[in-house]
């Protein structure tokens, strides 16, 4: 079956549609839809070619999988390539990762998407730092040093 018609049988009606306000974008939560956007372009099912970036919260390291060209649409587990990032591997290496799998061919188109994603899961994953101690200014700040 082919993508198009895939695609004219499933954007109507399928379970990851989200549709939050009336007359506002439709956004998608399927697994290899990158951008979260109810497209053609950007959709993990129908496509042949898909990537999909994503947290194991068990490890907290970051998985890409993808969808083999030639694997047969019954073929789930065996139909993908899984990649995993240790979490311990900088935001650099990981980011080349993601990189080079979307550039190699596969859908360069998604590329910059990919590195979105990886970036906002390599952000999430980081401590938040403290805020520092306002310092008095003005008279606040002369009067403390009066009385100090």
């Amino acid at each position: 079956m082919s993508s198009d018609l895939q695609w004219l049988l499933v954007r109507k009606y399928n379970s990851f549609i989200v549709k939050r306000v009336p007359e506002g974008p439709i956004f998608s939560k399927e697994p290899g839809n990158l951008k979260n956007v109810h497209s053609r372009k950007y959709s993990g099912l129908i496509s042949d070619k898909s990537l999909h970036v994503g947290l194991n919260p068990e490890t907290k390291a970051i998985t890409l999988s993808s969808r083999k060209p030639n694997a047969s649409i019954h073929q789930h587990s065996k139909g993908q390539h899984k990649a995993t990032i240790r979490p311990r591997s900088g935001p650099r290496r990981s980011q080349g990762v993601v990189a080079s799998q979307a550039r190699l061919g596969y859908r360069p188109d998604l590329r910059r998407a990919a590195l979105q994603r990886v970036t906002a899961l390599i952000r999430a994953q980081q401590e938040k730092k403290a805020a520092p101690e306002r310092k008095v200014r003005g008279k606040k700040a002369k009067a403390a040093a009066e009385s100090a």
